[in-house]
């Protein structure tokens, strides 16, 4: 067959003989749209990359089982290049790097490593063994393998990451790397009718004999016959409409009279049919039209080689020579239009709250505090928290749209912790103590006021006036009150039990006693005897109060009578809190006395210290005592006479 000159043109810019079977120390496998390439050496793994790029490729991903297989058969063909392989490990450099300074991220596939060429982080991984944490220096990962072949033939490479080297320490044994080279397309292998033999010639600079698919833009050379009259034909890969690429060469190659359909089938993709002055010709199998190279075969129904990918279905168009991929309610076409992808409904706010996107469709909900108003209806309607028996609040509850939120009767407080559960408050602290002129009295919710004997509760319920009571025993139960089965005591201080919540939220009982405030006009001098005088049954000193700011709660029921059953205890109470007061006052007295007694004898033993030292001689002398010398000179002048100046 002719030889196209305007194919001469790239064979002689290639400028270099081909070998048989591929470079030495290298090998190349093609398929889809990507080739790949095994090379023996020890280098680092920026040194293997530069190889790589220099012809248009990268380190290669392994980013599928189906892409770690190709990889495999390269590194296969590779090791069936060397005749004695010694039975042990062997790494080979691929694409998969993490920078210094990058982190293990645990909860990626990839842990934390990217693809040298770019790309996402994909799902399929094959770790060796766990990867460590190092974020100190670059690290790099390489396929581990067996080099004898038939260990390495039975299981896909594992993964082992370490650091990259360097060019004069490649790393531990590295053994050579793996480059991936990407095209737009790929040409059909050419078919020999007859004697022949085809090399291939790629633009990453391999050759081999023997490729699946030949990729854009590579030259074959096709050298026919059995011996040196064979003749050589020229052919370029090239693209002859979109994602149609050929040869540009039609009939078989190499065909031959002598063999006719017995070699090789005639060169044909399925039928081959002689003629009777021995040639022949390729055909095609019912549902098959012969293309325009005159030996592949193509379906008549273009659906036959399942072009739509994934959930699209292939429909075909009119007169059967085309299709359109289709795909499923909430779906829609990517963009290489055979692939299907999922539309998010949700971009149209289909709910009326919150929608949920799935894969095909979306489904409603209701936000926090609404749901739905029947089985199967998208309609939200509010949640009633404080409906009985389901109402989260201690006292009162008042729901809201979407919320509720809690509050408490008066005298009460909410608490801090949930701002559900309420609190007393205690109104005989803070500024409401000012409230009573005696004593206060707090109690659950309210509090109630009283006075120090000898002063009885005013009808306001707040102000103490003096009155008539005494210390002695009552002989009936006080005006207005009804004693019961009660009797009256004397009451001086406010010991009341009221619930304080411990850490477990278990409501106590504790005890709270409030000291009192005495009127302006109360007596300030009582003496122990007056204070505890009776000894008959304990009678009542002062008025109870049928009136204080809160008397009643939500509820209507009347605070007062409550306090009024507990004034009994209220008066033993306060005869113990009188004594206790006399008694301190007496025990102050008594340590201030001590004190005093203290400092006394503390400065008469200073002072006694010091007049000592004082007195202490100073030399010999100061021991003895002289006599005054004006007394001597009186009686040498005349030590007869007992009255000096005169004669006997």
């Amino acid at each position: 067959m002719a030889t196209s000159a305007g194919l001469l043109l790239p064979l002689l810019l290639l400028g270099q003989p081909w070998a048989g079977a591929g470079a030495p120390g290298e090998a190349v496998v093609c398929a889809g749209n990507a080739c790949y390439t095994a090379h023996w050496g020890k280098l680092s793994a920026a040194e293997a990359q530069s190889h790589c790029s220099k012809n248009g490729g990268n380190l290669a991903t392994v980013k599928s089982e189906e892409e770690a297989w190709h990889i495999q058969r390269a590194l296969a063909q590779l090791l069936e290049l060397e005749e004695a392989l010694e039975a042990r490990m062997g790494k080979f450099w691929i694409g998969l790097q993490r920078e210094k300074g990058k982190c293990l991220d645990s909860s990626l596939p990839l842990k934390g490593f990217s693809w040298v060429g770019g790309g996402e982080d994909t799902l399929y991984t094959n770790w060796n063994r766990e990867v460590r944490s190092s974020c100190i220096s670059r690290r790099c990962v390489s396929l581990l393998l067996y080099l004898s072949l038939p260990s390495h033939a039975s299981h896909l490479p594992k993964w082992s990451e370490g650091p990259c080297g360097s060019p004069n320490s490649p790393g531990s044994n590295i053994e050579g790397f793996v480059c991936k080279f990407s095209f737009k397309g790929m040409c059909q292998p050419l078919a020999l009718g007859g004697p022949g033999r085809v090399e291939y010639r790629t633009p990453f600079q391999a050759t081999s004999s023997s490729l699946d698919t030949v990729p854009f833009a590579s030259v074959a050379n096709v050298a026919c016959g059995d011996g040196d009259e064979g003749r050589e034909h020229y052919f370029l890969c090239k693209e002859k409409a979109s994602d149609v690429f050929d040869w540009g060469s039609s009939g078989p190659l190499c065909v031959s009279p002598k063999y006719g359909c017995s070699f090789n089938n005639g060169g044909c993709q399925q039928d081959c049919f002689e003629g009777g002055d021995g040639s022949f010709r390729c055909g095609c199998r019912p549902g098959f039209r012969l293309l325009d190279d005159l030996v592949t075969c193509a379906s008549r129904n273009p659906c036959s080689s399942s072009p739509c990918k994934g959930a699209a279905t292939c429909v075909l168009g009119p007169h059967r020579k085309n299709y359109t991929c289709l795909c499923p309610q909430g779906y829609q076409l990517d963009s290489s239009q055979q692939d299907c992808v999922d539309v998010d409904e949700c971009q149209d706010s289909p709910c009326p709250q919150q929608c949920v996107n799935t894969p095909g469709g979306f489904h409603c909900e209701c936000w926090v505090g609404y749901e739905p108003r029947g089985p199967g209806e998208e309609a939200c309607q509010d949640v009633d928290e404080c409906a009985p028996g389901h109402s989260p609040c201690a006292q009162r509850c008042t729901n809201t749209d979407g919320s509720f939120y809690c509050s408490c009767k008066e005298g009460y407080v909410l608490a801090k912790e949930d701002g559900t559960q309420c609190l007393d408050v205690d109104e005989c602290e803070g500024p409401e103590h000012g409230l009573c002129e005696g004593l206060c009295l707090n109690t659950q919710g309210s509090f109630r006021c009283s006075c120090l004997p000898g002063w009885e509760l005013g009808p306001d319920g707040v102000s103490c006036t003096t009155g008539s009571t005494s210390l002695a025993p009552q002989t009936g139960p006080p005006q207005g009150e009804d004693m019961g089965d009660r009797e009256g005591n004397l009451v001086y201080s406010s010991t009341i039990s009221r619930p304080t919540r411990d850490s477990e939220g278990t409501s106590k009982e504790a005890s709270t006693m409030k000291s009192p405030s005495l009127p302006s006009e109360a007596p300030t001098t009582l003496t122990v005897p007056d204070m505890l005088a009776h000894s008959g049954p304990p009678g009542e000193w002062m008025e109870p109060s049928t009136h204080h700011p809160k008397a009643t709660t939500d509820g209507g029921e009347n605070m007062d009578e409550d306090s009024m059953s507990k004034q009994s205890d209220n008066g033993t109470d306060g005869q113990k809190l009188l004594l206790f007061y006399i008694l301190g006052t007496v025990v102050a007295i008594l340590l201030l006395l001590a004190l005093a007694l203290g400092l006394l004898v503390y400065r008469k033993r200073k002072a006694k210290r010091e007049e000592e030292k004082e007195k202490k001689p100073q030399n010999a002398a100061d021991s003895y005592s002289w006599a005054p010398e004006r007394a001597e000179n009186r009686a040498l002048e005349n030590q007869y006479s007992p009255t000096p100046g005169t004669d006997c």
